[in-house]
């Protein structure tokens, strides 16, 4: 599987999130198992809960669950329920894990759980991007166990004129169950022992660095939409990296991302001040469930990648 060539190759350049995050409370409490494809589009099987499962691995917990095939030794999947890794109508696709909402750089049968993990496997496309280092969809994590069963601070930072925005981000972070909210001014990197959330218009947020690497597209970030440099645009882009439609005044977007030694950055963002209020209201559990970011158009929520049908949800 590609995993075991990027693992390797990520491990030689530089630490990934999730390699070694600082030091904070051990996490307790149940483990969760989602199983899902095309960038969470469809389930395959229901999340399971179980107790607490500290020092059990990813691989096990997935094969008492499921029918699960493997390569290179027995520490990568292949296949889950016949869902199998390979190409798919012309394209590569395989299976990739997320450990409360980070992608892994090691394969399964390595990494251990904690307890409070939500794992997550999906089953996708990695031509338009070969690293998704970070997703939405396991929210409130990272924020609540953080990774390895260690918490790790989490850094509100507020941009200009979005005031509200940033009180409603941190209220509805803090009714998940957060602790350990600080709110800060603009700064150009966060570090390895920290995730932080920036809440701002893409004019302002895009002054960091990190996030400003949405505007080179999903090889670059591992989110599907491409804002414009004057932010008054956000290009939402289905799973070839086309665009499928286009944020306009009002749009808003939720989505995470994170770079070699750098713990993740989530966004809270919009073309204007109305789309980050929509953003910053999209930040509930129900809304960011098995989605990889989540743009908002009109009160109507839009799971990036663009699928090429619509998904009906529950209300």
């Amino acid at each position: 599987m590609r995993r075991l060539v990027l693992a390797v190759l990520v491990c030689a350049l530089a630490v990934l999130p999730g390699c070694g995050f600082g030091a904070g409370e051990t996490g307790s409490g149940d483990v969760t198992l989602t199983v899902t494809r095309d960038f969470g589009n469809e389930r395959l099987g229901e999340g399971v809960e179980e107790g607490d499962a500290n020092g059990d691995t990813v691989m096990r917990q997935l094969q008492r669950s499921y029918r699960v095939g493997t390569r290179y030794g027995g520490g990568f999947v292949q296949d889950i329920d016949g869902v199998r890794g390979g190409r798919e109508d012309g394209r590569q696709v395989d299976w990739f894990y997320y450990v409360n909402g980070v992608e892994m750089p090691v394969g399964s049968a390595e990494r251990r759980l904690a307890g409070g993990d939500r794992v997550w496997w999906d089953h996708h496309p990695w031509d338009e991007a070969q690293r998704i280092p970070a997703v939405v969809g396991s929210f409130p994590e990272p924020f609540l166990s953080g990774l390895e069963g260690k918490r790790f601070p989490v850094r509100l930072v507020c941009m200009t004129s979005v005031e509200r925005s940033c009180d409603e981000v941190e209220a509805r972070l803090s009714d998940a169950g957060v602790r350990g909210i600080s709110r800060a001014v603009y700064q150009q990197s966060g570090g390895e022992q920290v995730v932080r959330v920036l809440v701002g218009t893409w004019a302002d947020v895009r002054r960091d660095g990190i996030t400003r690497r949405l505007e080179r597209g999903p090889g670059a970030s591992g989110v599907f939409a491409r804002p414009s440099a004057s932010g008054s645009e956000i290009a939402l882009l289905d799973s070839a990296g086309e665009t499928a439609q286009t944020l306009g005044a009002g749009g808003g977007l939720v989505a995470a991302t994170s770079v070699e030694s750098q713990g993740p950055t989530w966004l809270v963002t919009g073309t204007d001040d109305v789309g980050v209020a929509a953003a910053a209201a999209a930040l509930t559990e129900d809304r960011l469930r098995e989605r990889f970011a989540v743009a908002i158009e009109a009160g109507r929520d839009v799971s990036l990648p663009v699928p090429s049908e619509p998904i009906e949800r529950a209300p």
